[in-house]
């Protein structure tokens, strides 16, 4: 048995469910009661951590920062001026591949048709009924280019077609960057003939 003080002097024993409780008032006299058993309702523990500050790996440093910023700004120094170059590689890719595709829907033309379009009927036969120079006997209903358009070079200029060519059959050509004949680096002509 457990006595415990209450508030204003009086004192009462703790009892197990069932046993009576009794509580003595110092005025005298006795008071007791049956205490009935009540759920278990056990608190569930709760782990509270607190970071500790002093830990050192708690987080990144100044300085563990300052190198990671350093490599970026080093990575993308040496990164950036290859990428920068990279678009009129692109660009003169591209117009290499326009200029398979015109091959090879000129090469289809020729064998409904029987002969190349003209330079006055030049590439637009491709995607319409010539309406001048040699009849289009079999043309194609649809023309022999994806989407039914011509597609201009990267760099916004038309191909240049001639046939009969001096090169091939026909040529095409387009003059680059800069949009006129010859040049260098992004200002060299794409031709028909020099494409493998």
């Amino acid at each position: 048995m457990l006595r415990t003080p209450l508030g204003g002097g009086h004192t009462t024993s703790f009892r197990r469910a069932g046993e009576p409780v009794c509580i003595r008032p110092p005025s005298g006299g006795r008071t007791c009661a049956t205490l009935t058993k009540t759920p278990n309702t056990k608190r569930p523990k709760m782990h509270h951590q607190t970071p500790n500050l002093n830990d050192s790996r708690a987080g990144f440093t100044l300085i563990e920062l300052m190198v990671v910023i350093v490599i970026l700004g080093i990575l993308a120094g040496l990164i950036v001026p290859r990428i920068m170059g990279r678009p009129e590689e692109a660009k003169q890719l591209k117009a290499k591949l326009q200029i398979e595709s015109f091959e090879t829907a000129l090469k289809l033309y020729k064998l409904d048709n029987g002969t190349y379009p003209t330079t006055d009927q030049g590439l637009q036969a491709l995607i319409e009924e010539p309406e001048s120079g040699p009849q289009a006997k079999k043309w194609r209903r649809g023309g022999y280019l994806e989407k039914g358009r011509l597609p201009q070079d990267p760099w916004g200029s038309n191909f240049i077609y001639l046939s009969p060519g001096v090169h091939d059959d026909f040529d095409i050509t387009s003059y680059g960057a800069d949009g006129i004949p010859g040049g260098e680096d992004t200002n060299q002509d794409i031709n028909s003939w020099e494409i493998e």
